[in-house]
């Protein structure tokens, strides 16, 4: 009769047991060349554990607590064959009250782990973001950094080696512009092997063309954080990302010019790691692409802001940076890993001159999006956006539309008007650079 009772207490327990698990009740996966990001939402903050193991490389992480039901059991459907870091996700229980994830990886990793706190639309979430071993943007800016060798020559420099003038040409001079030399006529008299230094001498005088202008293009949120959505389902984030990548093909079709995402896909860019990001990059400039949103559907027209170090020039210029700064809070950062990159963008926030010149470019900019779509604000707005805060490049944040009126949001899917939307910005770029010619760079960064 005892063994009864105390197995029936035990089967009662289980249940009890089993809702104090707790449950997945959402899993993403967001691939990207920058780093992948696996997002668990959760119905409470859960207890982790990560450890890294090698030969193979893999990356461990126990989770406490946790019912492992069908979310979890499906994450490895999630991952696609293309990610640039996982090969094979699996899940199960390792032991009582512990449930364990193996990421199988394609190379060496960096990974970080950390919760968010509700945000948004969202619940508790345990984060696990998976960054390469090095840093692919400095591993990008590293080899073009390196001076050419006999192993990797000028593929547009062809010298003759017999020709000692040839020899001290500028290389930035292609050797199209030499023409080759015609076979003799038969009968005709001899030609003397004196003609190339009449032809080279004008290209050692020829001015050097102008150095190439970088311009650093970001698409608004990403990833975890949607960004204002439509009246009709539209989000931010991805009209936003259509644009940036057609104002790219527009800038790299301009001569000298050339342009840097600071994302290209559907993923997370914390706030500060975009101004780090044009920063590596030396860009000229920094655009970041946005939509607005608004309580009421009638609200409508373009808007052009700068940064303020002292203060919002508007109640909606305070309120339009206090929701964009949220971006980090939704779409998820770590505030506990240190940049020492970040740190130094950081302490240098002397940025009056750097403001000015942002002013500029918003005028220009702001004046002709005017031709093309109606303004919201007739002057440029400034308020403390974070995304702005990069204390030596010029930078403007472009509301194109409001999202949420369903005329504007319907024009914002059109690719026709997209097309005129980047040739207006484009155009205000290239006003404000005839007037404010860009200034020399220690290192050229070439397409």
């Amino acid at each position: 009769m005892l063994l009864l009772l105390t197995l029936g207490c035990f089967s009662l327990m289980l249940p009890s047991n089993a809702a104090d698990n707790i449950q997945i009740s959402a899993a993403r996966v967001w691939p990207a060349a920058d780093y992948t990001r696996i997002t668990l939402e959760t119905s409470k903050p859960v207890t982790h554990h990560l450890v890294m193991l090698k030969d193979p490389e893999r990356l461990v992480l126990d989770l406490d607590e946790v019912e492992l039901g069908p979310t979890l059991k499906s994450l490895s459907e999630k991952i696609n064959a293309n990610d640039p870091y996982i090969r094979q996700v699996r899940v199960g229980n390792f032991k009582p009250g512990v449930v364990r994830i193996v990421v199988d990886l394609k190379a060496e990793i960096k990974p970080q782990v950390f919760s968010l706190p509700p945000a948004g639309d969202y619940k508790d979430r345990l984060v696990l973001d998976i960054y390469p071993a090095q840093d692919p943007l400095m591993a990008m800016l590293e080899q073009r950094g390196k001076p050419e060798t006999a192993e990797t020559p000028l593929p547009e420099l062809q010298v003759a080696p017999e020709s000692p003038v040839i020899s001290s040409v500028n290389p930035d001079v292609s050797t199209d512009a030499v023409p080759a030399p015609k076979p003799a006529t038969p009968g005709a008299p001899a030609t003397v092997p004196t003609a190339p230094s009449a032809v080279i001498a004008p290209s050692i005088n020829k001015k050097a063309d102008p150095r190439m202008i970088t311009i650093a293009i970001d698409a608004g949120h990403g990833g975890e954080d949607p960004g204002a959505k439509g009246a009709k389902g539209s989000y931010e984030k991805n009209v936003t990302l259509a644009i940036a990548k057609k104002l790219k093909v527009a800038v790299d079709a301009e001569p000298n010019m050339r342009g840097v995402l600071t994302r290209d896909g559907d993923y997370f860019i914390p706030l500060h790691g975009r101004v780090v990001k044009a920063r590596k990059m030396q860009a000229d400039l920094f655009v970041s692409i946005h939509a607005d949103a608004a309580l009421s559907a009638q609200a409508k027209g373009s808007s052009v802001f700068a940064l303020s170090e002292t203060g919002a020039t508007s109640a909606m210029a305070r309120l339009l940076a206090q929701k964009e700064n949220q971006s980090d809070l939704i779409g998820g950062v770590s505030f506990d890993v240190k940049d020492p990159y970040l740190a130094r963008t950081l302490l240098d926030l002397s940025q009056t001159a750097t403001i000015n010149d942002s002013l500029k470019l918003g005028k220009s900019v702001l004046d002709h999006v005017g031709t093309m779509n109606t303004l919201h604000k007739r002057q440029v707005e400034q308020a403390g956006f974070a995304v702005l805060k990069s204390p030596d490049i010029p930078s403007i944040l472009v509301e194109t539309a409001f999202i949420t009126n369903p005329d504007e949001e319907r024009k914002l899917n059109d690719n026709a008007h997209q097309d005129k939307l980047v040739s207006a910005i484009l155009s205000g770029i290239k006003k404000y650079f005839a007037a404010n010619p860009p200034l020399a760079k220690t290192r050229v960064v070439e397409r």
